[in-house]
């Protein structure tokens, strides 16, 4: 098969786009040919070499782990998925034309959906529906969302919204361009909140909760807006000054696959209630634009279809 192989960590020219051995799937396992994968910065940070020390690569190696594709072959025990099934998953090496995955951690991609759409969802949607679950905000409550725009913030709202919470979208001053929250309008939230105005920050009212896609200072500046018993979960590590604050529950949140929650999200987003913006899609080839593009900043979800 071909694939997007790296034999050192560095830059995006780094990855070559070679023959390497079809992968064999091994009992429990699937055989899936990719219909595309999504780039997410766990792939750059990785081929950078940046999590060498929780998540190394091993050379020559492959990266990716969003996937949507077509089940090939079943290895032993790959019960539950047929030939033919198209499916979308969080896995391992997905930046090549076939993989295999977990049986156990494959999703089949809900009717409706486009299965190239489909490889933009994994990550970003499990993980900003994990972010808002942390939080334990109920319905009635207000939650605040850091780096709404985003695609794990936006996934973050809805969910937050789906609970019957209020939510205030925290986005750049920029991506506030009218009352109605202009650019944020397909986040979904009640309100906005410019994130880079100290004055707005200031003037915003105790939330329930705040969940966070930013980090940095901006975190140490919004754990005080937390009211005491209320919880600020992060993806990003957790607000230096969180000491201060014993009163506010402090969660940092791991991402971890979930089928159902995977097949919700997913759902939401075919029936148009949660938009996960795709900006580009490119050949597998192109991994390296694809990677060098995606490392500049952007809303939209970069795609490699294989």
């Amino acid at each position: 098969m071909k694939a997007i192989v790296v034999h050192q960590y560095g830059g995006p020219e780094v990855l070559k786009f070679e023959d390497y051995p079809d992968p064999v799937p091994g009992s429990g396992e699937v055989l899936v040919q990719v219909a595309a994968a999504s780039v997410n910065p766990i792939d750059y940070k990785r081929r950078a070499g940046l999590t060498k020390d929780f998540y190394p690569l091993q050379f020559p190696g492959l990266i990716g782990v969003d996937i949507a594709g077509t089940v090939f072959k079943l290895g032993p025990g790959g019960e539950g998925f047929s030939v033919g099934d198209q499916v979308f998953a969080m896995a391992d090496n997905t930046y090549a034309e076939l993989c295999v995955v977990k049986a156990a951690v494959l999703a089949k991609v809900p009717k409706g959906l486009d299965l190239v759409q489909a490889a933009a969802l994994p990550l970003v949607t499990v993980t900003g529906n994990q972010l808002l679950q942390a939080t334990g905000i109920e319905a009635g409550q207000t939650v605040l969302v850091v780096g709404a725009a985003g695609n794990v913030g936006r996934s973050a709202v809805f969910t937050a919204r789906a609970r019957g919470a209020t939510v205030i979208a925290g986005v750049l001053k920029r991506q506030i361009v009218d009352e109605q929250g202009g650019d944020t309008k397909t986040v979904g939230a009640d309100q906005a909140v410019a994130t880079d105005d100290d004055t707005a920050i200031a003037n915003l009212p105790p939330v329930d909760a705040v969940a966070d896609t930013v980090g940095g200072r901006l975190a140490e500046k919004l754990i005080a807006k937390v009211k005491p018993g209320g919880c600020y979960s992060s993806v990003v590590g957790l607000p230096q000054n969180a000491a201060k604050y014993p009163s506010v529950n402090v969660v940092h949140v791991f991402s971890k696959f979930d089928r159902k929650t995977l097949e919700f999200m997913a759902e939401a987003v075919r029936d148009g209630k949660l938009v996960i913006p795709i900006s580009l899609k490119l050949p597998l080839r192109e991994a390296a634009e694809a990677q060098a593009m995606a490392e500049k900043g952007g809303s939209g979800k970069i795609l490699l279809v294989a």
